[in-house]
């Protein structure tokens, strides 16, 4: 899998003009799913999500949780994460998994972080998105297979 994490003061997901996603201060997700990934990779990236610190405590230091906060998350599909641009200028996206295995595991990180988390929106599998978000700091993290 490979994760994009960008803490935000809201996002929301738009198909057909239509908002179908809204998120206050939280963490806007896309989220890409390879070839060899599971559900036991997905378990551990849900984890890791849940245990980022990069909410600001009162002293200003990035040392709360999207739990201490009282964050919500916005999850996005993004398969275009496993884009390989190292030959020509036409990305390839050999490494990303087939539409059915990506669109499984995408349901079932929503299902778990939905369990764990509580307040979770998420976007439209394989549909042409609108993504608006209010970037917070800005703070971006990427995860992918050597950072988790």
């Amino acid at each position: 899998m490979r994760i994009v994490i960008q803490r935000v003061l809201e996002a929301k997901v738009e198909v057909d003009s239509k908002c179908i996603g809204k998120i206050g201060k939280g963490f806007l997700i896309l989220l890409g799913v390879g070839q060899d990934d599971d559900k036991k990779i997905a378990d551990k990236y849900i984890d890791k999500i849940l245990k980022l610190r990069i909410f600001a405590d009162e002293n200003g230091k990035t040392n709360l949780s999207l739990k201490d906060v009282e964050g919500e998350v916005l999850v996005v599909s993004q398969f275009t994460l496993y884009a390989d641009c190292r030959k020509g200028n036409r990305p390839d996206f050999f490494k990303a998994g087939s539409a059915k295995k990506a669109e499984e595991l995408y349901e079932y990180f929503l299902k778990q972080i939905k369990e764990k988390l509580g307040k979770v929106e998420c976007g439209e599998f394989g549909a042409d998105m609108k993504v608006h978000l209010v970037n917070d700091g800005p703070f971006t993290i990427i995860l992918d297979e050597d950072l988790v």
